[in-house]
C-alpha cells in the first residue's frame, strides 16, 4: 500500500503486525477463527494512517501471537517468525513478525503493541530498537484490544535515526529540537538481579555507555519495598481479567479454537473477580507513586530489555510461561504506570542480542528516542 507522495518518511517501507485494521482487510490476530468470523475493516487503523500520510509504504502484515497471548513469538496454527540475530531461537512476542521482519531486513521499520513486554522482549531478542509509547498517547483506534489499561502502541527498527523519524510522526511531536536535558540515570540493581549474572555483566558496558550522557548515575531498587515479585504478580491480573473481558463474548458466541497456551490464559481470566482487581488498583496506585517519585525531570531508569536471551525454538509451554514469569519482573514497572520504555541494542551474550532497556515519565518519548540517536552516533 503506497504511501503520499511526499513527508517525513517517503522512500521507507514498514510492516505493521496484524491487529492492525486495513481498509478492507480482515485482520488475523494470529488465529484462523477470528479470521473466519470477522469482516473486513472498514477504516484503516489510525496509526498506520499517520505513516502513510508521512509517505511511507506499506509492505506487509507480519504474524503475532495469538491474541497477542505470549512473549516466545511461537503460533501453532502459523509458525514462528525466523530470527536472523540469533538463529535457532524465538524472535520473541506478541510483535514477534514485525521485530523480525526488521531484523532480517524485510521492513526498514515495523508497528507492533506492548501490553506487557511485546514490543520490548522482541526487540531484545532480534537486536533492534524498539520502542513502548506512553499509554494513550498514540490512539489504539482500529486495534484488536487486548489488556486496554496496558495496551500501547509501538515500533521497531533497525536504526536510531529512523526510529526517531518515526516517532516525530506517531507522536506529532514534529523535528526534533536540541538534546534534552539529562540529569540522572537511575540502574535498577534487583531488575538486573533478575537475568543471569552473565548477561548483566555483559550489559553493564551499556550502562556505562549511557551514563555518560546524565549529570548523574546512582544504583536503586526499582520496586523497593513491594519488590519485583510482587509486581508481576500484579500485572498479571489485567492482563488475565482484562483480555477474558476483551474476547469473552467472541469466545463464548463461536466456540473458537484457541492453542493450549491461549486456552489456559483465558481460563485464568475467567477466574479473576472484580474483588480481585478492585485489590489490584490499590496497589497499582502505589507502583505509580513509586515511580514517579523516582522520575523526576530529566531521569531515566535503566534495566534489563528481556528477562534474557531469546529461548531455543520449539521450547514447549514450560519455557514460554517461564519467559512470562520471569519477565513481569522487570518489564511490569512501565505498562502498569503507563510509561515508555526505549529497548536498545548495545550487547550481545553468546552470539545472541540482548538489549538495555530505558524508562521515562509519562511523555518522555521523545527523551528515549534521543538517546538511543546519541548513543548510535
Amino acid at each position: 500500500m503506497d504511501g503520499a507522495c511526499d513527508g517525513p518518511l517517503r522512500g521507507a517501507g514498514f510492516a505493521v503486525k496484524d491487529v492492525f485494521d486495513i481498509a478492507g482487510r480482515v485482520c488475523c490476530c494470529g488465529n484462523p477463527d477470528w479470521l473466519a468470523t470477522h469482516a473486513p475493516a472498514e477504516r484503516t487503523a489510525a496509526a498506520v494512517q499517520k505513516l502513510l500520510a508521512a509517505g511511507a509504504t506499506l509492505v506487509g502484515m507480519t504474524v503475532t501471537e495469538e491474541l497477542v497471548m505470549g512473549l516466545t513469538g511461537e503460533n501453532p496454527f502459523y509458525g514462528t517468525p525466523v530470527n536472523v540475530a540469533a538463529p535457532g531461537r524465538v524472535a520473541g512476542g506478541s510483535s514477534s513478525g514485525s521485530a523480525a521482519a526488521v531484523a532480517a531486513g524485510l521492513a526498514d521499520f515495523a508497528l507492533g503493541t506492548d501490553t506487557g513486554g511485546s514490543v520490548r522482549v522482541p526487540a531484545s531478542f532480534c537486536g533492534v530498537y524498539g520502542l513502548r509509547a506512553t499509554h494513550g498517547r498514540i490512539p489504539l483506534d482500529g486495534v484488536m484490544p487486548f489488556a486496554p489499561s496496558l495496551d500501547a502502541v509501538g515500533w521497531f527498527a533497525r536504526e536510531a535515526g529512523l526510529l526517531r523519524r518515526v516517532g516525530a510522526v506517531l507522536l506529532g511531536s514534529g523535528e526534533p529540537g536540541a538534546p534534552r536535558k539529562l540529569s540522572e540515570l537511575l540502574v535498577a540493581s534487583d531488575a538486573f538481579g533478575v537475568v543471569d549474572g552473565g548477561l548483566a555483566e555483559a550489559l553493564m558496558p551499556a550502562v556505562r555507555r549511557a551514563s555518560a550522557l546524565f549529570a548523574s548515575t546512582r544504583t536503586i531498587e526499582l520496586a523497593g519495598a513491594a519488590g519485583l515479585e510482587d509486581w508481576s504478580r500484579l500485572i498479571a491480573v489485567y492482563r488475565e481479567y482484562e483480555g477474558w473481558r476483551s474476547h469473552r463474548d467472541w469466545i463464548e458466541r463461536y466456540q473458537p479454537i484457541l492453542s493450549k497456551l491461549g486456552t489456559s490464559r483465558m481460563k485464568s481470566g475467567a477466574g479473576i473477580t472484580r474483588d480481585d482487581v478492585d485489590r489490584a488498583d490499590r496497589a497499582r496506585r502505589g507502583v505509580r507513586e513509586r515511580l514517579a517519585g523516582l522520575l523526576a525531570e530529566g531521569t531515566v531508569i535503566a534495566v534489563p530489555a528481556a528477562p534474557g536471551l531469546a529461548p531455543l525454538r520449539e521450547g514447549g509451554d514450560e519455557a514460554a510461561w517461564r519467559v512470562v514469569g520471569r519477565n513481569g519482573r522487570i518489564n511490569a514497572a512501565a505498562a502498569l504506570a503507563g510509561l515508555p520504555q526505549i529497548s536498545l541494542p548495545l550487547a550481545r551474550v553468546d552470539g545472541a542480542p540482548i538489549g538495555l532497556g530505558l524508562i521515562g515519565r509519562a511523555g518522555d518519548d521523545e527523551t528515549l528516542l534521543d538517546i538511543a540517536v546519541r548513543l548510535a552516533a
